[in-house]
């Protein structure tokens, strides 16, 4: 399957060559580490295609009746992303929407073939640098409760880029106002909607 990626050379605004409504037949499901602004950037796609926003970490809580920090802590990781992948299924169900997920969720090979079945994955990619900038604001990251925290965001990108990188589209998360990025994904949405509305012709 060709993938669209939105790079910092590539993406023209296709939604001004397009004045129609940008409507997604599926969920819209954010993948990416963290720090990359899934959860920004999803609820302001939300807005603009008019669909709910739903933060699977917080619909996690939610169902656990505790934060994901304590279930870390109580359970273990294991545990969580047992949890994680049962609240995902449960959502993927839901009528459209733009889901935001976890930085490990679509490393699940059971999450992650729901989630290609049945909607369109989006992968926010962001530099390193970036991601540590913006992670360090808050010190409710389980993973990066570690000595150095640089070191630990490496291996993660290591260890899970090439997983992300199934996801169909994916757009470089940029450091500068959120509208900017938001653009690039709208951008790339609707080119991959267009693309296989063709492929159905």
């Amino acid at each position: 399957m060709r993938r669209l990626i939105a790079s910092d050379k590539a993406i023209p605004d296709l939604t001004m060559a397009n004045p129609q409504p940008l409507r997604s037949p599926k969920t819209v499901v954010f993948v990416g580490l963290m720090g990359v602004g899934k959860t920004c950037i999803g609820r302001r796609l939300a807005q603009r295609l008019d669909i709910p926003f739903v933060d699977a970490d917080k619909e996690i809580e939610e169902a656990a009746g505790c934060s994901i920090p304590d279930i870390f802590e109580r359970h273990g990781e294991k545990y969580f992303r047992e949890g994680e992948r049962r609240v995902i299924l449960r959502l993927l169900d839901n009528p459209v929407h733009v889901l935001s997920t976890g930085g490990g969720a679509f490393m699940d090979p059971q999450t992650r073939a729901a989630i290609r079945e049945r909607a369109i994955s989006l992968w926010l990619r962001a530099d390193l640098d970036l991601m540590l900038r913006r992670v360090s604001r808050r010190n409710d990251r389980p993973l990066l409760q570690v000595a150095d925290p640089r070191a630990k965001l490496q291996e993660l990108i290591d260890l899970r880029y090439p997983v992300y990188a199934e996801a169909d589209i994916t757009v470089d998360s940029v450091d500068g106002p959120p509208d900017v990025t938001l653009e690039r994904v709208v951008g790339a949405l609707a080119a991959h909607i267009r693309r296989n509305v063709v492929a159905a012709q």
